[in-house]
Formats: structure tokens, C-alpha cells, sequence
């Protein structure tokens, strides 16, 4: 049986239901896909550049170098607790910026799905820089996105 790949996640095609074993195989996909990027920028543009001491080295490194790479610009907001949390914002992510839809609610639905492929590339770029951590997307209003990293090990 063929299975038509032309839908998203957020909207299928006519006729078409997404189930939750599809979109979790496609949310896996989309996250895999955007580690092995993470894993290719972090290699290229860290190369030239003293060994990170620490993670708060790497997470700066991360949110300004990076980041201006991927999305042309800067994190607008980091916070820290100092125990291995950190909270990325953007405030006009540029993947969410060109949504729109009469609903918001609706588009900050759709929104999350976009914010699959970002994690894997954070994810990506702390693996290859000896960071293991997982990372949390979260849009509640458009174009702002916040990412959440917990290294292991993490508290809080």
C-alpha cells in the first residue's frame, strides 16, 4: 500500500488523515533530519575556535554565532538557572514569522509542528559539542518561539 508523503503534519491532503503513529514517525524524521544538520553546522563553524569551557561557553556560542548562521539573527533572550537549564527566546523566529490565520489559536497549534526540525538542530549542535541534553519547543504566540535545553544531569 503507497502512502501519499505530499501532506504536512499540520494539514493533510484531501482526503487524507494523519494518525498519531504517523505523526510521531514524521515528528522523529523531522527531528533526526535537523540533528544531523545541527551536527554539520556545529562541525563547520566551530572548527576555528578555542575548545568551549564550559556549557554556558557552548550555549552562548549557540545563541549568537549560530544562530546568526541558521536564522540571521541573534537569540533575543537567554536565562539560565546555572544548574543546566536553559531557556532560549525568540521573538520573531523567522520559520513561525510569515504565519498567519484568523485564529490564533489555531496558528500557535500549527506553529509546533514547525519547531521540530529547530530542536533537532540545537540537539545536533550541543551532541557535537560534548553536550547532551534535550530540548523543548514552545510557541504561544507568533513569531516568538522558546526553547527550552536540559542538559543531563540537569536540576530544576
Amino acid at each position: 500500500m503507497a502512502i501519499d508523503y505530499e501532506a504536512s503534519l499540520d494539514r493533510p491532503s484531501a482526503g487524507q488523515t494523519i494518525t498519531p503513529l504517523m505523526r510521531e514517525l514524521i515528528s522523529h524524521r523531522l527531528d533526526a533530519l535537523g540533528y544531523r544538520v545541527g551536527l554539520g553546522l556545529s562541525e563547520r563553524f566551530s572548527r576555528d575556535r578555542p575548545r568551549f569551557v564550559d556549557h554556558l561557553d557552548v550555549i552562548k556560542f549557540l545563541c549568537k554565532d549560530l544562530w546568526t548562521v541558521v536564522w540571521k539573527k541573534q537569540i533575543d533572550n537567554l536565562k539560565t538557572n546555572h544548574r543546566g537549564v536553559f531557556v532560549l527566546t525568540d521573538v520573531k523566529f523567522r520559520p513561525l514569522s510569515r504565519m498567519s490565520m484568523a485564529n490564533n489559536t489555531e496558528a500557535v497549534a500549527r506553529a509546533q509542528v514547525h519547531l521540530i526540525f529547530p530542536c533537532g538542530i540545537i540537539r545536533g549542535v550541543l551532541s557535537s559539542l560534548g553536550i547532551q541534553a534535550s530540548v523543548q519547543a514552545e510557541s504561544t504566540e507568533l513569531p516568538t518561539a522558546t526553547f527550552q535545553i536540559k542538559t543531563s544531569g540537569a536540576k530544576g
